[in-house]
């Protein structure tokens, strides 16, 4: 996929909080990445601390938590990374899968899932 951007919204934990984004689609990135600003605004807290491995392979850390996000009246629980400056925010996997959508390789655009995997 090339470079494709989404909007969607991000919401604290009890709905009540919540914040329009635009996130790069990264089908290399497990989990969502997030301005940990953003996050902290929404009064999101940081649950853990967890490694990672770079595109370039070098060795980060940085801190995960929980947040509910929405893409075109699709609504998950996903895990998202609390992201630096200089670290991109991006709409990984983990986040996709949850709100059981796929990259259409030809329009290169998000598309709901029509099945998802079983057993």
């Amino acid at each position: 996929m090339g470079h494709s951007y989404v909007s969607l919204t991000i919401y604290d934990k009890t709905l009540s909080r919540s914040r329009k984004v635009s996130l790069l689609v990264d089908t290399g990135s497990t989990y969502s990445w997030i301005r940990k600003d953003v996050l902290e605004g929404l009064g999101l807290a940081a649950e853990g601390k967890w490694r990672f491995k770079t595109i370039e392979g070098r060795e980060i850390e940085r801190e995960i938590g929980e947040a509910v996000v929405e893409y075109e009246g699709l609504r998950a629980t996903t895990i998202v990374v609390f992201a630096l400056e200089e670290d991109a925010q991006a709409l990984g996997v983990y986040t996709l899968e949850g709100l059981r959508l796929e990259v259409d390789p030809i329009s290169e655009r998000l598309k709901r899932a029509e099945v998802v995997l079983a057993i």
